[in-house]
């Protein structure tokens, strides 16, 4: 009997790793058009008039979020990049998602607090290389690109690869 378990544990275990090799691959091949190394400037302002320059973040680990109003899976991540904005910086970029006014009514209705630049031409987001919404982008202090993700991302896993990117150096 206890051979039995044994054994049905040792499948569920490499199943579970055959399905996380899968995801990440996939992963990997859908962001492989997207920035890589040095993260690529954003100079812009705000919904609420503040100015972002990218570079001002030197120094800490970053998110930035790409998104869009009318993107179905943007609505399941936008609760979780709230949270994770409380406590790491994030820049989020709305892609196409209408005007300043029509942004601000969306993150009402949404009960979303976080700081917009909308990518209103899809310029921000072009430079990028965001292949699909949502897109997220992990930034370490050195300004390099060291996670990218696109799809749903929940707010455990947005704070460990923010975790891994804030405590282990790259260059190591």
């Amino acid at each position: 009997m206890m051979k039995i378990r044994r054994r049905t544990l040792m499948l569920l275990a490499l199943e579970l790793l055959l399905v996380m090799a899968v995801v990440f691959g996939v992963n990997l091949w859908r962001t492989r058009e997207s920035a890589s190394g040095v993260a690529p400037d954003i100079t812009a302002i705000t919904l609420e008039g503040k100015m972002v320059n990218l570079g001002d973040y030197r120094g800490e680990t970053l998110l930035v979020h790409f998104w869009a109003s009318w993107c179905p899976v943007c609505g399941f991540v936008d609760n979780s990049v709230d949270a994770v904005a409380n406590d790491y910086p994030v820049i989020t970029v709305a892609l196409s998602s209408g005007s300043d006014a029509e942004i601000r009514q969306h993150l009402q209705e949404e009960e979303l607090s976080f700081d917009v630049v909308n990518d209103a031409d899809g310029e921000i987001s072009q430079r990028w290389g965001v292949v699909g919404v949502p897109m997220s982008f992990i930034i370490d202090r050195q300004g390099e690109i060291r996670f990218r993700d696109v799809g749903y991302s929940s707010a455990p896993g947005l704070r460990l690869r923010l975790w891994i990117a804030d405590n282990f150096d790259a260059q190591r």
